[in-house]
């Protein structure tokens, strides 16, 4: 199986934000439409990398410290920017890669979000749920195709 075909079911609809917003904004959105992540753009519309629950929380651990020192109004809402807590150095996939490749590069670089780019352009994200979801799939089908093959071996006219 193919990243494409996990796209093609899921759908490639992605959620970016600016890196010029403030993470406050990405928190919003990532509550709102229940994500892990988001893919982060530039003007151009360029992507520039992406933001996560884990750089959010990373900002947000280095920030509280900040807070007990310095307690005032103009903390309660995050002012820093997503390019500055982003994740820039990005692992890209392509359709045309494969599951369980995919799989291992994501293992590998302990990633949960994985941008899938189709000639420079942005095609989709595929979560860790989704491969495992889709792994499991397959195999439950081969599983079944097999039991299916022994079971009828015996039993040709």
């Amino acid at each position: 199986m193919q990243i494409q075909d996990i796209l093609q079911e899921k759908g490639s609809e992605v959620i970016t934000i600016g890196a010029e917003q403030s993470v406050h904004a990405a928190i919003v959105a990532l509550n709102h439409h229940g994500f892990g992540s988001l893919v982060v753009t530039v003007e151009d519309g360029q992507i520039a990398g992406i933001v996560t629950e884990r750089d959010i929380l990373k900002c947000c651990g280095e920030t509280c410290s900040r807070l007990l020192e310095e307690p005032s109004r103009e903390h309660a809402l995050c002012q820093v920017l997503v390019q500055d807590v982003m994740t820039k150095d990005l692992v890209i996939g392509v359709p045309t890669d494969d599951l369980n490749y995919v799989l291992g590069v994501m293992i590998k670089h302990r990633i949960r979000h994985l941008p899938i780019l189709e000639n420079g352009n942005l095609a989709g994200i595929i979560s860790f749920t989704d491969l495992l979801n889709a792994h499991l799939e397959e195999n439950v089908f081969k599983s079944r195709t097999l039991k299916e093959y022994i079971h009828g071996w015996g039993h040709t006219n």
